[in-house]
């Protein structure tokens, strides 16, 4: 029986994985390609009709800002969570990674719908707030922008928090500890030693949340109540709502080639191979 080579052997591992990406993945990217330039008409006017659109407009407008109020609001909760667990939790640190790693075990859907029985009119905070005496009236909560942004931040956070985790516990704290030792203060040992050795795992964190970001769709579904039309709601209505398949698909596009130029721009600051596919 002939042997293989490790390059046949190479190829054996990974035309399986390849084939699923093609047949699963590429294809119906290629598909909706072709629906956004044949239907209704052959040709470009649902990309005409797209640019000259303000709610689509107002819409990606939208989706960009959601996504970098949440990315914000992921790194400065997952860095405190991430740094805490990594330099103060000694025993408790499997109790807190848990914890972190808890709601990717639970659907966004049942988050989603917990943020709504807490923010509603009758809700646990509004309610909260009421007994206190600090509102008379119960606050608008949902159905708006803040809303979206309380519940997807913290459907996010995990995102952020974990390759900011990977990151910070494989610095040593030797380095820290030698700037001490040589006369630098607690905060000027972490500004000008800890945190640039941290950057790597921010980074990655903030990329992670910011393209999944743009792309959600449950949680500002529910919690926007059709007011923060984001693009893929605005998708699935053209689909769904108004049957119109080709304006849908080139939005569909839009939003894709949106977020490869985010990875092209972060690229250019960024290593993204050192960011997203090594560990720290």
């Amino acid at each position: 029986m002939p042997r293989l080579t490790d390059k046949a052997r190479y190829w054996m591992l990974v035309l399986p994985a390849l084939a699923i990406m093609i047949i699963f993945y590429i294809l119906p990217v290629l598909g909706i390609w072709e629906i956004s330039v044949t239907e209704p008409d052959f040709g470009f006017g649902n990309y005409v009709k797209m640019t000259e659109s303000n709610a689509v407009k107002t819409s990606f407008i939208l989706t960009f800002r959601v996504a970098a109020i949440t990315t914000i609001g992921c790194l400065l909760l997952g860095y405190i969570v991430a740094y805490t667990i990594s330099n103060f939790a000694s025993r408790l640190t499997p109790l807190m990674v848990a914890l972190v790693l808890l709601p990717f075990w639970v659907s966004v859907l049942i988050r989603s719908f917990s943020w709504i029985v807490l923010l509603g009119r009758s809700g646990l905070v509004n309610d909260t707030l009421r007994d206190v005496g600090l509102i008379t009236s119960p606050l608008r909560l949902m159905h708006n922008e803040t809303g979206v942004l309380i519940a997807m931040i913290h459907v996010m956070l995990p995102f952020a928090v974990l390759p900011m985790l990977a990151n910070m516990r494989g610095i040593s704290r030797s380095y820290t500890d030698a700037a001490r030792g040589l006369g630098a203060s607690e905060w000027t040992a972490f500004r000008s030693v800890y945190f640039p050795q941290t950057l790597p795992g921010v980074f990655s964190g903030a990329l992670l949340v910011f393209v999944l970001s743009l792309g959600f769709f449950v949680t500002p579904a529910l919690l926007g109540g059709g007011r923060v039309l984001m693009i893929s709601e605005y998708i699935t209505y053209q689909i769904q709502e108004f049957l119109a398949w080709g304006l849908g698909s080139a939005l569909s596009v839009a939003l894709l080639i949106a977020t490869a130029l985010v990875l092209l721009v972060a690229a250019r600051f960024v290593n993204l191979k050192s960011a997203l596919l090594e560990r720290h």
